[in-house]
């Protein structure tokens, strides 16, 4: 069996395996985001489609609701006006944090200086919706970094070991004859295409799969991309030949998943929690609506007794209707209460919002929030992402800087690292809002522990000795992502302190000096004025 057979009969097993869970996205889609539902179970989704069933969406609490939560996590987990992240090792030393601190800042330049924010907004568009997605992160022939969001309708994924990070993609993809030939070259393509580009038919679509997994066998440190530890083909579906053969020192994709779906490497969003309110909410507007013309224009009762005909009567403005009796035409009051549908609609809303941490990570509107209600607020937005944000760290945040890093450095434009970091591994460390929101609680304990601490002190001065305060503002700092630069290390602080020391002594000496210059002159006065 050759490779393009084997990858291409994984494709179908891979389709098979996410088939059951299409109709759950496609729902979901379908109620807050139409036009992203494309592909889902082979339906094509134009526009025109998307308007039609937006038509059919009579509240559009989920739709702000989702939107705000697309905003509220890239605002929190990577904000482009402030470094979001740090790389650090154990036992780093003043050189090590020195790089680290360089190759962060150059890293987050160059990420937002290419089209990161654009492709991970588009990104956490379909996060809410679905649970997960797919950011490829390479980078550019004239350098600097390239970021592509894919169409999750196109993505097929898996993990190689049970339980672990997403390293195995396929998607599956339509080009016309004019893009292949543009991007793999004429030929590379089979026969059939070659022929259709002959014969101009430049536009016909033809489908491809572009397989990357891991390669059970690789080589360390490759010059060829084949023998990278990462396989990448590509190949054209109908005739299974293979168009290009490449690979990548690392997974270049990052596939974060908000709620796992058991047994399964897909994933559902808050979405699919907040799916029973959106619908029974939409469903109780268009009852609303469908009754508003009765509510407006109301419901009337009328006597035919020969004057007045009920089935030719008109009723409105600047008319007259003649009857014997006012009371052969009333108003015909009906059993409908539209305070019970407004009050149980307000409940919907808040739910949906809630569900989709709308209120929390949106800042509150109103006057401005005092600190004890601003700790309140981060401690829930704390303990509602806690668990959520470790895992978007760990197959998001840490895949992404640490494919950018290794991109950078094998440009060069890190410089070269310190020999002392040979063979160690860094770790990724966040100072994005919503990482320092975690950490808050460090800095509210070691405050509350000084105030206790300084109390005390008054009666007992030895008990300042219970804590290094040095260190204590220190960890302080690091939990509210002071940068690095601005602190002084242990020993700029040791040499800073030996200065000044230095400088008080030599005042004194001065003053000593100048003292006893003083006295000596005092006593030759002294002494001339007794002679």
């Amino acid at each position: 069996m050759s490779q393009a057979e084997h990858d291409c009969r994984r494709l179908h097993q891979l389709k098979a395996d996410r088939q059951n869970h299409e109709t759950v996205w496609r729902d979901v889609f379908d109620h807050m985001a139409p036009e992203r539902g494309h592909g889902f179970q082979g339906t094509i989704v134009s526009a025109n489609d998307a308007q039609a069933k937006k038509a059919e969406i009579f509240d559009s609490t989920a739709i702000d609701a989702g939107r705000l939560f697309s905003s509220g996590l890239a605002s929190g987990m990577h904000p482009s006006n402030s470094i979001w992240f740090g790389m650090v090792v154990d036992g780093q030393n003043e050189q090590e944090n020195r790089f680290f601190d360089n190759a962060a800042r150059v890293i987050f330049e160059n990420i937002h200086a290419a089209n990161f924010d654009a492709a991970a907004g588009e990104c956490h568009a379909d996060m809410g919706p679905a649970g997960w997605f797919v950011l490829y992160i390479d980078e550019k022939q004239e350098g600097g970094y390239n970021f592509e969001q894919w169409p999750l309708s196109q993505c097929y994924v898996a993990a190689s070991k049970a339980g672990g990070k997403v390293d195995t993609i396929y998607r599956e993809f339509e080009l016309t004859v004019e893009q292949a030939v543009n991007e793999y070259g004429l030929e590379k393509l089979s026969s059939q295409l070659q022929d259709k580009f002959k014969a101009g038919e430049l536009g016909h679509k033809t489908q491809f799969v572009w397989c990357i997994y891991p390669r059970n066998i690789h080589a360390v440190g490759p010059k060829l991309a084949k023998n990278k530890a990462f396989a990448s083909h590509h190949h054209e579906v109908a005739t299974k030949q293979m168009v290009r053969e490449s690979g990548y020192d690392e997974f270049p994709c990052a596939v974060p998943r908000w709620r796992l779906i058991p047994g399964t490497p897909y994933a559902t969003g808050p979405g699919s929690d907040a799916l029973p309110d959106i619908k029974t909410l939409n469903q109780i507007q268009k009852l609303e609506l469908a009754n508003l013309d009765i509510a407006v224009s109301g419901m009337w009762k009328a006597v035919d007794d020969g004057v007045l005909n009920p089935k030719t009567v008109k009723i409105g403005p600047r008319k007259m209707v003649m009857m014997a009796d006012t009371k052969n035409m009333e108003p015909l009051v009906t059993g409908a209460d539209f305070n019970v549908s407004f009050a149980k609609a307000e409940r919907l809303q808040a739910s949906i919002r809630k569900i989709l941490l709308a209120d929390q990570l949106q800042p509150a509107d109103g006057p401005a929030m005092t600190a004890t209600e601003v700790h309140a607020r981060v401690q829930l937005i704390r303990q509602q992402m806690g668990p959520i944000f470790g895992r978007l760290q760990a197959e998001f945040l840490q895949p992404l800087i640490e494919r950018c890093f290794n991109i950078a450095y094998r440009a060069g434009i890190l410089g070269q690292a310190p020999e002392s970091l040979r063979n160690k591994n860094f770790t990724v460390k966040y100072i994005s809002p919503l990482a320092r929101a975690q950490r808050l609680e460090e800095v509210t304990a070691i405050d509350t522990f000084l105030m206790g601490l300084a109390e005390a002190s008054q009666m007992d001065p030895t008990l300042l000795d219970l804590i290094d305060l040095e260190e204590a503002q220190r960890e302080k700092a690091n939990a509210l992502g002071v940068p690095s630069k601005l602190i002084r290390t242990t020993d700029q602080v040791t040499e800073r302190r030996k200065q000044k020391a230095a400088a008080e002594e030599r005042m004194q000496q001065q003053a000593q000096s100048q003292q006893l210059q003083q006295q000596a002159g005092e006593a030759m006065i002294k002494t001339a004025a007794a002679a």
